[in-house]
């Protein structure tokens, strides 16, 4: 084997960048939330699925409860606060989903190509109606591959199991976090006495050329993004010793 010459870069084998990809998250106060959302979770699937099929009727040829119904369990329980969790992104990606997904399963053909034309339009869908909602794509997914039963219920599929399943599971999810607390529909908590910015304090406009450059989009509400920050730079303005006035 060929040695390089003693001047040629070493290339590094950067172990801590994979390292950090695998390691569980650490413990925090949200943790208690989150369990606590595993509770919320089981009694809004079951809810849903007994009002479901109390309205439907139990010797209904159709699935009650469909997969993607317990993927948007977890942003509505466990992150209400995401913006793939709002009530617009719930409902109308649901329903632009299954439409398209409908529209893709009566086009025949292969079904994978089906399928990546569900996938696909149901994205492009929700990005035009600014309602983003990832299980939205297992929806329309569902309608292409979910079988049989699916087929035969055609444009039926997208007022029920999907409308009616996922109107009643943001019904329980608003119901929970009346009692757990927190805000939902999520809504930014302003800080009820902000201190008065500084000199070097960011502003929103320099937010706003930040995230427009940034590479990556980011699930995060942009006035959240905004109080957590002037919150950072704040405590280390306190810590750095600088006058901060209220």
């Amino acid at each position: 084997m060929q040695t390089p010459p003693p001047d040629a870069p070493r290339v590094r084998f950067r172990w801590s960048r994979y390292h950090a990809m695998m390691i569980a998250v650490p413990a925090d106060r949200a943790m208690r939330d989150r369990l606590i959302s595993g509770i919320g979770a089981l009694v809004g699937i079951v809810a849903t699925g007994l009002l479901v099929r109390g309205l439907i009727g139990a010797g209904a040829h159709m699935p009650l409860l469909i997969a993607p119904i317990g993927a948007a369990a977890v942003l509505l329980f466990a992150v209400p606060a995401s913006p793939m969790a709002q009530p617009w992104a719930v409902i109308g990606g649901n329903l632009v989903s299954a439409v398209v997904g409908v529209c893709a399963a009566g086009i025949g053909g292969d079904p994978m190509v089906s399928a990546g034309l569900a996938v696909g339009g149901a994205i492009c869908a929700m990005a035009l109606l600014r309602c983003l909602h990832p299980p939205g794509g297992a929806v329309a997914l569902t309608a292409v591959v979910g079988g049989p039963a699916i087929h035969a219920m055609g444009y039926g599929f997208v007022i029920a199991p999907v409308g009616l399943g996922t109107v009643l599971l943001l019904a329980m999810a608003w119901g929970f976090h009346r009692f757990s607390g927190h805000s939902y529909p999520h809504r930014a908590r302003h800080i009820a006495d902000p201190p008065q910015p500084l000199a070097t304090d960011f502003s929103r406009h320099d937010l706003r050329l930040a995230l427009a450059a940034y590479p990556d989009l980011l699930d995060v509400d942009f006035q959240d993004l905004e109080e957590v920050l002037l919150a950072a730079e704040h405590h280390a303005a306190v810590r750095r010793g600088v006058a901060v006035t209220a």
